[in-house]
């Protein structure tokens, strides 16, 4: 018997292994199986113990600390349709009271952040539905903090709803389309600013701000769309690559009890001086004191600026500079007496008070770590999210405002912690994750202190438990230059290590971003466990330039984007290589955007390590991409042509040894098609074989419909076809 035991386990162990679910690109992109549950629609109300949550088609409030029902705020399917209502809620927003409901329907995705919609407010109080504007889908409808104004944006013009009286003011008549947009963004501010909304009502509603981009000077792109008619589609719009004309923007704020403009500051314009952007418009607690942000077009020099409408005065509350660029936040925080503010001024990202009147500020954290997320102030204490522990993880502190005490966690169970609080803070609700384990989100108290569980995804871990998801391990290597590197590896179920496995890497790499995190990464992690399951290695390495690691980790590719990280990803894939479990004539590198850049400068720079590679949506020449991020990190083309031409792939094209897919939406907004049209000709110039898969109609996401899955599908099969377990070595 003492024989007969192990033989029984040994010959169980496949067996295990078989039954295990086989995971499929449809169970990743048709049936999406590992989404993992989430909370839409979430926000804390004035009370501090409740949230409401938009649960179907309705808002429903719960108490935070029972999980039960309180009431249905709004019911889409209750709501009368005589206005034009559809029936549906898409979105929702609460007035201060919560007495109104501005709701959105029948949404239209314009850009990435950018949409547009039919807009209605719900009276709670009378039970009454009020189109905001009947007549067409509106953008960025923003509720006054009384309730009793929605200002918005049609064919590029403001208009505000007095809510009262039903009467409909227009603030502006000069919008039109690719000429002046008023109250919205221009499409690089939306898109490397981060915002598309430029409508800021002051705290009690008596001023609106806006800004108003002119840009006539600015240069088109068009791209093509196909859709079944005799003629294509074009869609042409505003776009300002590398050293071309940037939107003047000015900023101006409307009252409307008067309906009087007052015009404040304009940028990138006469007079303007070397200033030229106004990434950010912030109003203090003061109704009357508006702040802006302005920077020079090599965004290394930010200026806080006051506008005092009561007094007409106007000063600077800091200046900030740095050698490579100053990042733009949203962690301005007003209080009282000061400010709040995060800087990389001392090498790491790190929390600043600062006085209204000026002087030296004070520093709140000065640990060697960055604060990755600032939550806010309550009560004489500050809130924040850290990469305190490593650059990996993340976990939630809170610190005195005034004192000189340590930063305390609150939330720092391993992996990733994100929080949201309530008004109050007397609560917080907590997201939690690791690479190995789904989120879970959990109502906490002010000390930390767990009070229940909203969502459990219980049933996604029994699914990836079923499907054979194998653990994901974290691991660290020097490079050849000297430089300590995290990755991540997940490897074979029952992998015998003498056994030589095909490698894929996968690489985002640009400035400040992480991949190598300990927090649940989604679809392509579902996608890398089936490769896993068909025999592959995978593995994520983070170069220099990413984030987390201190300003001079991340700032070190400044004017040189691709160089230092074409030389890590090289490196990694050669120390991968060298383990004995990997084919190291089977490595290939797959990215996707700035991940795609990388890919290909893998394949070419690298061409004696990559055998495979896989660049979608790549750009080919950061000289064709848009201005503000591109000379944010690279300066201008005519300042700097040595570092785009030596970062570019298409200079590279005549290395080309092992296979290419290179894969492009042909509607992408963002990198264009133009990218993939240049190198898939440097390429050809160069007689270099390789395959190409184009989506029309698509952009820069690729996705609708089963596009997705037909996308993961051409790439296993590309993978198995070219490095794959069975296919001959090259």
């Amino acid at each position: 018997m003492r024989f007969l035991l192990p033989l029984l386990l040994l010959l169980a162990t496949p067996l295990l292994a078989q039954q295990q679910r086989p995971i499929t690109l449809e169970d990743i992109w048709a049936t999406y199986t590992f989404n993992p549950a989430g909370v839409a629609g979430f926000n804390f109300l004035q009370d501090g113990r409740s949230y409401a949550r938009l649960e179907g088609n309705a808002v429903v409030t719960y108490d935070i600390t029972t999980g039960n029902a309180t009431d249905t705020l709004v019911e889409g399917s209750a709501l009368p349709t005589e206005g034009g209502f559809n029936g549906s809620i898409d979105n929702y927003t609460l007035s201060d009271d919560e007495d109104r409901i501005l709701i959105s329907s029948a949404t239209d995705q314009l850009f990435r952040r950018s949409s547009e919609s039919f807009f209605y407010v719900y009276d709670r109080s009378a039970g009454t539905l009020t189109p905001v504007y009947p007549d067409a889908k509106i953008r960025l409808a923003t509720l006054d903090p009384a309730g009793e104004r929605v200002a918005f944006v049609v064919d590029n013009n403001i208009y505000i709803r007095d809510l009262s009286s039903g009467d409909l003011t227009q603030v502006t008549e000069d919008g039109e389309t690719n000429t002046i947009i008023n109250g919205a963004s221009d499409w690089v501010y939306e898109e490397e600013f981060g915002f598309s909304k430029a409508l800021y009502w002051n705290a009690d509603g008596s001023r609106l701000a806006y800004l108003k981009f002119d840009e006539r000077a600015v240069p088109e792109f068009t791209y093509t769309n196909f859709r079944g008619d005799m003629y294509p589609e074009y869609e042409t719009f505003k776009y300002p690559k590398v050293g071309e004309e940037n939107s003047t923007v000015s900023l101006h704020v409307y009252a409307p009890e008067t309906a009087s403009t007052t015009d404040l500051l304009t940028v990138n314009g006469a007079n303007s001086g070397d200033w030229h952007y106004l990434p950010r418009v912030q109003w203090t607690l003061d109704p009357d004191e508006l702040t802006a942000q302005r920077m020079n077009r090599h965004q290394n020099d930010l200026e806080l600026l006051l506008f005092d409408l009561g007094s007409g005065e106007q000063r600077t509350l800091l200046e900030e500079k740095n050698k490579y660029y100053v990042d733009v936040t949203d962690n301005l925080t007003f209080l009282e007496d000061g400010f709040i503010w995060t800087s990389e001024q001392d090498g790491f990202n790190q929390i600043y008070y600062y006085n209204m009147d000026g002087g030296k500020p004070q520093q709140l954290t000065s640990a060697k770590f960055d604060v990755t997320e600032f939550y806010g102030v309550h009560d004489g204490r500050i809130y924040f999210q850290a990469a305190g522990r490593d650059p990996m993880q993340r976990e939630v502190y809170t610190k005195s405002l005034k004192g000189r005490d340590l930063p305390g966690p609150i939330a720092d169970e391993r992996g990733y912690n994100d929080a949201q609080f309530s008004g109050t803070y007397d609560y917080f609700v907590l997201t939690h994750s690791t690479i190995n384990e789904p989120p879970t989100v959990r109502v906490m108290d002010s000390r930390g202190s767990e009070v229940r569980e909203i969502i459990s995804n219980d049933a996604l871990r029994q699914k990836i438990r079923a499907y054979g998801y194998q653990p994901v391990d974290f691991f660290t290597f020097t490079t050849e230059e000297g430089t300590e590197l995290n990755g991540y590896m997940i490897k074979p179920a029952n992998m015998d290590s003498t056994v030589q496995h095909p490698l894929l890497m996968h690489v985002y790499g640009g400035p400040g971003s992480q991949q190598v995190l300990d927090n649940w990464r989604g679809q392509n992690m579902a996608w890398f466990q089936l490769l896993a399951q068909k025999g592959f290695v995978v593995a994520v390495v983070d170069n220099r330039g990413t984030g987390a690691r201190g300003q001079e980790m991340k700032k070190q590719t400044y004017l040189t984007l691709g160089k230092q990280e074409t030389e890590d990803q090289i490196s990694a894939a050669r120390y991968l290589g060298s383990l004995p479990y990997i084919n190291k004539d089977k490595i290939g590198i797959f990215g996707w955007s700035y991940g795609g850049f990388m890919a290909l400068h893998g394949i070419l720079q690298g061409n004696d390590v990559f055998a495979a590679a896989i660049a979608v949506a790549p750009v080919t020449n950061w000289k064709w991409y848009d201005s503000i991020y591109t000379e944010r990190y690279m300066r201008t083309y005519a300042e700097n042509k040595e570092g785009y031409e030596k970062n570019s792939p298409i200079n590279y094209a005549d290395r080309l040894k092992g296979d290419l897919l290179l894969v492009h939406g042909m509607g992408d907004d963002n990198v264009h098609f133009q990218h993939t049209a240049e190198m898939a000709n440097a390429l050809i110039m160069n007689n270099k074989q390789f395959e190409t898969y184009f989506y029309p109609n698509r952009n820069h996401g690729i996705y609708g419909g089963p596009t997705r899955l037909h996308l993961y599908t051409k790439m296993t099969n590309f993978l198995l076809n070219s490095i794959g377990p069975d296919a001959p070595t090259k």
